[in-house]
């Protein structure tokens, strides 16, 4: 049973070791009464989603671990120590390449020390970053089809075509570090959707006046 504000078990935490039980728990109490800020579904609901992409594409134990606490030392007051200890040095180095150095104030800049911080730690952390942002569009995009350009306003970028470029940026880096993912393309092809999108309602207002 799923305690309160959060989900149950997803099937493929049930089909790995128990690690991976352990780390689904660890996030899902880690992350207890977090909203994702969209939707306001429990935050749980990302590092999942993330999860279930590598899983999906046949990544290790090791790395479906990372990606469910991608966002623990990042969103709580858990730290890498903690990680250390309970899942060892591989996963805490990927989740250290996911955390971003916040105390970059600059958007850009941000985004930029964070690509070159998972590119010095590897294909593995590429992988999760890439899925990680995946994820994050699909969100967008579900949002932007309900309030439009407004979605830009419940997220870190300073303005939507910030976070695009970003985005951008995030797919060639995944390209370039792990050729074939087909989570790139994935992210490329909703990347293309998404500015349809924008594009076609832009011209709908222009043209309501």
């Amino acid at each position: 049973m799923a305690a309160k504000g959060t989900i149950a078990e997803p099937r493929f935490v049930g089909e790995r070791p128990a690690s991976i039980r352990d780390a689904f728990d660890f996030a899902r109490d880690a992350h207890d009464g977090e909203e994702r800020k969209g939707d306001g579904a429990p935050f749980i609901v990302h590092p999942v989603a993330v999860a279930a992409l590598l899983d999906a594409e046949g990544y290790d134990d090791a790395v479906l671990t990372a990606a469910l606490l991608h966002d623990v030392v990042e969103n709580t007051d858990h730290e890498l120590d903690e990680l250390v200890e309970r899942f060892g040095v591989d996963v805490a180095e990927l989740v250290a390449a996911m955390t971003e150095d916040e105390s970059i104030e600059d958007y850009e800049q941000r985004k930029d020390a964070h690509r070159e911080q998972i590119a010095a730690a590897g294909e593995r952390a590429a992988a999760i970053y890439v899925a990680d942002k995946l994820s994050n569009l699909r969100d967008m995009r579900r949002l932007y089809a309900d309030v439009g350009e407004r979605a830009g306003e419940r997220f870190k970028a300073p303005t939507l075509d910030d976070r695009v470029t970003a985005w951008r940026r995030d797919a060639a880096m995944g390209a370039g570090m792990v050729p074939g993912l087909a989570l790139t393309r994935e992210l490329r092809g909703e990347l293309d959707g998404f500015e349809a999108e924008r594009a076609a309602r832009r011209g709908t207002v222009s043209s309501g006046g």
